[in-house]
């Protein structure tokens, strides 16, 4: 089998074309974590109209000079009759108050005295100081929230400012997981042999999902049997968005899911990648749903989740994929073992205002270590043609925030 380069690959996840995206609309709250599928555009300025920002007086700015001004009235949030400054004479206005009509600044609390019905100015401020503009915030007009943005608080806000209770959003994709393994215990199950081993797998791909802004679908583990494995696939992909497989992808007598996938009507997008761990990965499409058959050691099956699973998650409700590669330095030497990109667990540290990148803890061996995602983690990229590299020499790092 030829194996695809790694960066042809994950072309082929960004370039997918998805023919219809599922969307519904949800009241604000609800659409906390979700990804916006329409502009949010101000219909009104934020303020409409002039208004203080601080508790003081509304004055017209040329009568500082005069150091005393009589209190012509109490101007009080919310109250919807503005008044005429009168020359000499001063506002008592309050955080959040329409401007009177005429003044042109507020002279804060702080900075006067007042005598009986007159303030005595202690301290004078600029033109036009602790008045709130009109479109200070926002104007009528501006795109303030594009399409394809992930709610979170600051959009709730936004959103509750323009009186607006639901909005429409992509709907999370559901995904559907399955453990293929005779040697599979599920949680709780007794274990009856020596060669019975925890499944771990199924739970590590449900928690990328809902991490990753996914809707899982747990459907456990499955013994290695043709019959068995073909029906829960295709049961499991009439009824979800994605379906992602651990197990079953390599080339032992016992792997079936990797025959299965084409034969119950899907198309391979790719079979085996040029990358370490999971070089055996398979991705396959029918209409717009999506087989990611992953490989069966606990390391593997994580890191490609995350290369591949959660990038093809945000692509079906047309966002960004969270991942980002970011520079760090080695504080360690660190050596190729491969001619293929590898991505090894390293920690990821944060000096001075540099990243730094060490191996502490991580121990080499098989894909089946999973303990070493464990920490302040994140994966160095070691591209094919990359030999061995040196303490402070500059890599990328993939991150998971």
């Amino acid at each position: 089998m030829a194996f695809m380069h790694f960066n042809k690959s994950i072309e082929i996840i960004e370039n997918l074309n998805i023919d219809s995206y599922k969307m519904k609309k949800l009241y604000i709250m609800e659409a906390l974590g979700y990804t916006l599928a329409e502009d949010i555009v101000a219909d009104h300025s934020s303020p409409m109209y002039p208004t203080s920002s601080m508790d003081g007086y509304a004055i017209i700015h040329e009568d500082m000079a005069l150091v005393n001004l009589q209190i012509a009235s109490i101007n009080p949030a919310g109250s919807s009759s503005v008044e005429q400054m009168i020359g000499g004479t001063c506002i008592k206005t309050f955080t959040g108050s329409l401007m009177p009509k005429g003044a042109d600044t507020l002279i804060p609390i702080e900075n006067v005295v007042v005598e009986g019905e007159e303030i005595v100015i202690k301290e004078e401020v600029p033109q036009g100081f602790a008045i709130r503009e009109v479109g200070e915030n926002y104007k009528r007009g501006q795109l303030l929230i594009p399409k394809g943005t992930q709610i979170d608080f600051a959009q709730i806000g936004v959103l509750a400012s323009l009186n607006i209770v639901s909005v429409l959003v992509y709907d999370k994709p559901t995904v559907s997981i399955i453990s293929t393994g005779s040697e599979l215990l599920e949680l709780g199950q007794r274990q009856t042999n020596n060669s019975q081993i925890r499944s771990s797998n199924n739970y590590i791909i449900e928690a990328i999902v809902k991490k990753y802004n996914g809707s899982p679908l747990q459907l456990g583990c499955i013994k290695d049997d043709r019959e068995s494995i073909t029906k829960e696939l295709s049961r499991a992909l009439e009824m979800s968005d994605i379906v992602v497989t651990t197990g079953g992808v390599s080339v032992g007598d016992f792997d079936f899911v990797k025959d299965i996938i084409p034969a119950i009507g899907c198309e391979v997008l790719f079979q085996g990648v040029r990358v370490k761990p999971g070089q055996h990965i398979m991705v396959a499409q029918k209409g717009d749903k999506f087989i990611i058959a992953l490989p069966g050691f606990a390391y593997s099956s994580t890191v490609t989740a995350l290369l591949y699973l959660v990038p093809l998650i945000a692509k079906l409700q047309n966002s960004r994929c969270r991942l980002r590669k970011i520079k760090a330095k080695l504080s360690e030497s660190v050596g190729k073992t491969s001619d293929k990109v590898e991505f090894r667990a390293c920690n990821l540290n944060l000096v001075h205002g540099e990243y730094y990148v060490d191996f502490k803890d991580k121990k080499v061996g098989s894909s089946a270590i999973l303990t070493n995602m464990l920490g302040s983690v994140a994966l160095l990229v070691l591209e094919e043609m990359d030999i061995s590299k040196g303490v402070g020499d500059e890599v990328m790092v993939v991150v998971f925030g």
